[in-house]
């Protein structure tokens, strides 16, 4: 790189530099010079309601991850200048190739070229705590212990069926809008298929001795399954006797 680059990038880091300065004096250090019930103009924020305080907790949160990236960009230009100094800048720390001027005009700060650039893939850590939630709805999804009562599933079916925050389009093979949750085709109030649209009295027995037809979704899958007439056929004459 010769003299006249390093002399550009060198005004370019300068410039930067000044301007995170300027930024920190007046925005207070995003905030975080004044404490978080100075700035809502309280003495104390105990008695003030919990959603409140939780929204001034997620602004005070974000503004200190916004510091610290700023004071990240600052390190980073300070140890530019030093590399200046050293007559090391336009370098790549890690194979110690020339970083391509494009690059350094977009960051005049960068350490490394794009090919040995730290923590340039998407992190896949997932939290702890799915370990203990899974499967889904972790120790409330009871579907694994042969149960067929309500579970922390089927509650959550029973509200998702009103809508979640999936679009669409979340979706791709072809599900129309109103199975748009999770295992939305599981049959509700039944396990058998032919429970699903054969209707008796509340006992189980058949209303006035004669089993009814409710030609539903049940009944066409039924059918489909090549159950149909014969299935229920067979039903009636179980019942009669």
């Amino acid at each position: 790189m010769n003299e006249t680059a390093i002399r550009h990038f060198k005004e370019l880091l300068i410039k930067q530099k000044e301007e995170l300065l300027e930024e920190f004096k007046h925005n207070n250090s995003f905030g975080l010079d004044v404490g978080m019930n100075d700035s809502i103009g309280e003495l104390s924020g105990y008695d003030n309601h919990p959603a409140d305080i939780a929204t001034e907790l997620y602004e005070r949160e974000k503004d200190i991850g916004l510091r610290e990236n700023q004071m990240h960009i600052f390190d980073l230009v300070n140890m530019a200048l030093e590399r200046i100094e050293e007559g090391t800048y336009g370098y790549c720390l890690e194979c110690k190739k020339e970083i391509p001027n494009d690059r350094l005009e977009a960051l005049p700060y960068a350490q490394y070229c794009m090919e040995h650039q730290r923590n340039n893939h998407i992190s896949y850590q997932r939290p702890v705590e799915e370990e203990v939630l899974y499967p889904p709805f972790g120790r409330t999804s009871l579907d694994e212990k042969d149960f067929n009562g309500v579970d922390g599933e089927d509650i959550w079916q029973s509200i998702a069926k009103f809508g979640t925050s999936n679009p669409p389009d979340y979706f791709r093979d072809g599900t129309d809008y109103d199975h748009l949750y999770i295992e939305s085709w599981e049959p509700e109030g039944y396990v058998d298929q032919v429970e699903g649209f054969i209707i008796t009295d509340m006992d189980g027995n058949p209303s006035e001795d004669q089993v009814d037809i409710t030609r539903n979704v049940a009944y066409e899958a039924y059918l489909e399954n090549f159950e149909g007439e014969e299935g229920i056929a067979e039903y009636r004459d179980h019942l009669d006797k």
